[in-house]
C-alpha cells in the first residue's frame, strides 16, 4: 500500500502536521481564555509559527531538490518567499 517516501517529503508532512496541530491547540486555547485581550495575545504569538513553518518546509523541499534544480532558480524562490514575507508583514 505504501511506497517509498522521500525524506524531504516526509519532513514537510511532518511540519505541516506540527502546524495544523499547533492552530487547533490555539483555538481551544482561546475559547477557554474567553477574553478578546488574552485571545489577542495568543493569537498574535500564533503569528509568528506561520512564517517559520513556510520558511522550514520550503527550506526541506529546496534541499530535496537542490541537485535537480539551478543556483538560480534556488536564488529566485528565496526571492518569492522574501516577497511572500514582505506582503504578509507590510501594513
Amino acid at each position: 500500500m505504501f511506497q517509498f517516501l522521500d525524506k524531504a517529503i516526509i519532513g514537510m508532512s511532518l511540519l505541516r502536521f506540527f502546524s495544523g496541530t499547533i492552530e487547533i491547540l490555539v483555538a481551544i486555547i482561546i475559547l477557554k481564555l474567553n477574553n478578546i485581550e488574552k485571545a489577542l495575545v495568543v493569537n498574535s504569538m500564533l503569528a509568528f509559527v506561520g512564517p517559520l513553518i513556510l520558511i522550514l518546509t520550503t527550506s526541506i523541499g529546496l534541499i530535496g531538490l537542490a541537485d535537480k534544480i539551478s543556483i538560480s532558480k534556488i536564488f529566485w524562490i528565496f526571492i518569492g518567499i522574501c516577497f511572500i514575507l514582505y506582503g504578509v508583514n507590510s501594513k
